[in-house]
Parts: C-alpha cells; structure tokens; sequence
C-alpha cells in the first residue's frame, strides 16, 4: 500500500480563528506552521487565484521546515482550466519560476489541475488536456473532472496514456456530477472530499462558505476510509485533502480520517475538542513543532 498523506485546502480563513486558531493570537502566529504540525500535507489553493511567486514559495518551505514529512500540492492557476483564453507565454514562465523553490525542496507532492463542472469529455478538450501535460512535463500532475462524461474505461485509459493521476472526488450529486470513486491512473493518487451541500453548490448567490458548508459524519468517514484503502492499494503515494472548510470542518474530518488510517490517536488542536467534542477521543500524541 503506497504512502497515505491527509491534509486540508488552504490554511488562511478567518472563520478557523477561534476554533482551529487562537482568537487574537497576533502577527508572529503562523496558521501554516502551527498546521503543519498537525498534517504532512496541505493543498495550496491561493495558487490558482494568483500566479506562484519564488518568494512565496520560499517562505512556505522554511514555514513547515520543522515536518520533513511535509508536502505540499497546489492548484494550476485558472488560466490554464477556467479562463483558457486568458493564457499568455508569459503565465507558463511565472508559473515555473514560482514553484521551483517548492521542487528544490522536494516539497511538491502534486499539482492538482481542477476543470470547471462545465468541462465536458469532448475530443476538444481531451486534446487540450493532453497539451496542457505535455507544457508541464516536470511535474506530477492530476487532473479532476466534475462532470460525468469523463466517467468511463476510454476515459480512465486517455489519462493513463497521457500520464495523468485522476482525482477522485465527493461533490454534492447534482445533475450529471462525477460519482465518487477509487480510480487510479498514474503512481499517483489524489481524493477530494468537497461536502455533501446539495442546496448551495450551484445555487447562484451562494458565497465560498456556503458550498463548502458540511461536516461529514462517522459513517460517511468510515465508507470513505474504505475508498482510501482500495486507492492507496494502487498507488505509490495518495494524497487525501478535505475542502469543507467553513468552520474548520476540513480539519476536523482531516484529523478523523487520519486517526482511522493509522488506526490510532494523533495530536488535535486543543480549540477544536469543545467545538468539535467527537475528537476527544481521538486526541493523543503532541504536534511536529
């Protein structure tokens, strides 16, 4: 069974103050040092808003310096799924630059190429999608589809050709939305746990909160736990990320699925045991400091 990374998208949300995070804790505390402690992966999700910067990247290395277990896996920008009309020479070039701190590193687990539900499986896009590899040889990439097109043994078979991990994804099953799954298709394996908030995800006025808006109960983490397993069985290495952050609900899910995975107690954020008490039980160990 290939090595099980779990982790959250994104560190920075001010709704985790106070309950992941120290109210008021001040300018010298660290929300992606005092996470790594916690985790041995976080998906950089800033990087599909904005272009990498070295500088940044840097930082981030010396940050988590302290876990030498720590990855990080981060999302292509959205010029290159999103907006594709938008690309310029110049975005391929910085994007490059930004990251090559990160593989210096070898701290870049994955690069996470995340299409739009609007993405479909066309002979267009498949051939976009197998340029977009070709730009970006030197770096591991997987690609997550939303829509249920993609589903299929053709499909599995196009990503593996073109040397392409596939996410596998919990989305809220709305329309033709790609069921989940424990698919493999490269060394590399990626889940993505997005929530269960059927009401809110495509529901128009619905801010980031409200999508991401779900806690997944015992049940749900076990049936997942199962997912894990067969996944990790086909990969070398697999990176589990929770996207239901609203209220440090990723976190708490993450810690779970960990717990279960390594079928023991693991270090918790002190705040999160009142708000979250199903961890209680869970806690034990110190963090990575």
């Amino acid at each position: 069974m290939g090595r099980v990374r779990i982790g959250t998208a994104g560190w920075s949300y001010r709704d985790w103050d106070g309950i992941v995070y120290p109210n008021r804790a001040g300018k010298r505390f660290d929300q992606l040092s005092y996470l790594a402690g916690y985790f041995d992966v976080i998906e950089a999700n800033v990087t599909f808003y904005r272009l990498p910067q070295a500088r940044n990247s840097i930082s981030w290395v010396k940050r988590t310096s302290h876990n030498p277990e720590f990855r990080f896996t981060v999302k292509l920008h959205r010029h290159f799924t999103h907006e594709r009309d938008a690309l310029s020479p110049s975005d391929e070039i910085q994007w490059q630059e930004g990251l090559e701190p990160l593989q210096e590193a070898g701290k870049l687990g994955a690069v996470l190429v995340q299409f739009p539900y609007s993405f479909h499986c066309t002979v267009t896009n498949q051939r976009y999608l197998a340029r977009l590899v070709e730009r970006f040889p030197e770096y591991p990439l997987v690609v997550e589809v939303r829509h249920r097109s993609w589903d299929s043994p053709e499909t599995f078979q196009f990503f593996s050709d073109i040397g392409i991990g596939f996410c596998n994804i919990d989305q809220p099953q709305v329309s033709y939305s790609i069921l989940p799954s424990s698919r493999v298709t490269s060394p590399l394996g990626y889940i993505r746990l997005h929530g269960q908030n059927v009401r809110d995800w495509f529901r128009k006025n619905a801010g980031r909160d409200a999508r991401y808006n779900y806690l997944y109960s015992e049940v749900e983490i076990a049936d997942w736990l199962g997912r894990i397993k067969e996944t990790a069985r086909q990969t070398q290495e697999l990176y589990v990320i929770t996207n239901n952050h609203y209220r440090g609900q990723a976190v708490c899910n993450a810690l779970q699925l960990k717990a279960a995975v390594m079928n023991r107690k693991v270090p918790v954020p002190p705040l999160m045991i009142p708000v979250y008490p199903q961890l209680k039980r869970l806690s034990g160990g110190r963090p990575i400091i």
